[in-house]
């Protein structure tokens, strides 16, 4: 064993914050079993036996997109087939569905960049979200989506958010990161936002007091370093805002995307996964709760995660068409009772919550 892996060890084993190359290191050393027992012992210092679940429905307003991503197994051109597009009424039978279930604590809208739809359609979407179900949290649109927002607009970050929020928006979504490198953005997704327009909307919202999650997308053309880098990136925004809330990871699905013909891609087993579920816990100290998100990792997979330093299991989700597009087998949603039963089987305690970590007892919303 080499000095700088028996340093980074002695870091990991004692709880202190790790350097990128402390990372890099634990990432060579390659000991898996490790990494899990360290991860746990930093979940447990964040949130002791509990693991989070919430009663959540995801809604895709639409896959004609503008930004044709290699990456992207999800979009369509304007005038495929394929291409689908919720107009108003759409959204409201939506709704109507969503105000039957129990506990339903989030609405989360994520969609693609379509090249008509103008900026009011979204806001108005928002607004029939927060006008039917007044008590959920309306956690819409990404990162890049807010760039393209201000482009077709006009406006700044700050002031699309500003709109939005009004309007009923409570919180972001992760997603849009990737992999925070403009070499890894310029091949995977050029026409999507920049590593800074990333970092700028992220940090205007915390600076409204809108939290938001984070996440990486790993397993495709980037270096180790680079996607190690990219959690000290997060890690550094959130030194600055304290805005994020959770992180969740996302292995990349090859299928029936561009990247797969043009780079030969598969993807990543569930060693790799294991291995950055662990050193995301560790990198990520300042950052309360890992998200194994079990529509992208399978079930098993997700409840493993639990032993890697994962404390959330994300939510029911209703349906989701983004991931499975690219290949995903995973169910389309899951209940209550699944979940808890994932969760107890780990021996840990599973614990209902809301966007904000609010833990909801029995017969509340």
């Amino acid at each position: 064993m080499n000095d700088k892996i028996a340093t980074a060890r002695a870091k990991a084993a004692s709880g202190e914050r790790l350097t990128l190359e402390d990372a890099l290191a634990l990432y060579e050393d390659n000991d898996i079993l490790f990494l899990a027992e360290c991860a746990r012992k930093a979940k447990e210092k964040k949130s002791g036996k509990k693991v989070y679940y919430t009663v959540n429905r995801h809604i895709n307003l639409t896959n004609i997109c503008s930004a044709n991503c290699p990456l992207c197994a999800f979009q369509v051109e304007a005038g495929d087939k394929r291409g689908f597009t919720l107009e108003h009424e759409d959204i409201d039978r939506i709704l109507a569905d969503a105000q039957k279930v129990r506990n339903l604590s989030e609405i989360h809208i994520v969609s693609a960049l379509h090249p008509d739809k103008p900026f009011e359609y979204y806001v108005e979407v928002v607004r029939r979200v927060k006008a039917a179900l007044p008590a959920v949290d309306v956690k819409a649109f990404t990162p890049v989506e807010i760039v393209n927002f201000a482009k077709m607009t006009g406006k700044s970050i700050r002031e699309v958010l500003v709109i939005l929020q009004e309007a009923g928006l409570d919180s972001l979504p992760g997603g849009g990161a990737e992999i925070l490198s403009d070499r890894v953005r310029q091949i995977i997704c050029p026409k999507k936002a920049t590593t800074a327009e990333w970092i700028e909307t992220m940090k205007t919202a915390h600076s409204l007091g809108i939290r938001t999650n984070a996440s990486i997308m790993y397993g495709h053309v980037e270096t180790i370093r680079e996607r190690l880098q990219h959690l000290f990136t997060l890690r550094d925004i959130q030194d600055e805002t304290k805005g994020f809330q959770a992180f969740m990871l996302f292995p990349f699905h090859p299928g029936n995307t561009k990247l797969v013909e043009e780079q030969n891609l598969k993807r990543v087993g569930s060693w790799e996964d294991m291995k950055m579920m662990a050193l995301s816990r560790l990198i990520l100290d300042n950052i309360d709760h890992i998200k194994a998100f079990w529509i992208m990792l399978t079930m098993p997979i997700a409840q493993l995660a639990l032993g890697f330093g994962a404390d959330d299991l994300d939510g029911t989700i209703g349906e989701e068409k983004i991931i499975h597009a690219a290949g995903a087998k995973t169910n389309t949603g899951i209940t209550r009772p699944v979940l808890e039963k994932m969760i107890r089987e780990t021996g840990y305690e599973p614990v209902e919550r809301d966007t904000f970590y609010h833990e909801i007892a029995e017969g509340q919303l």
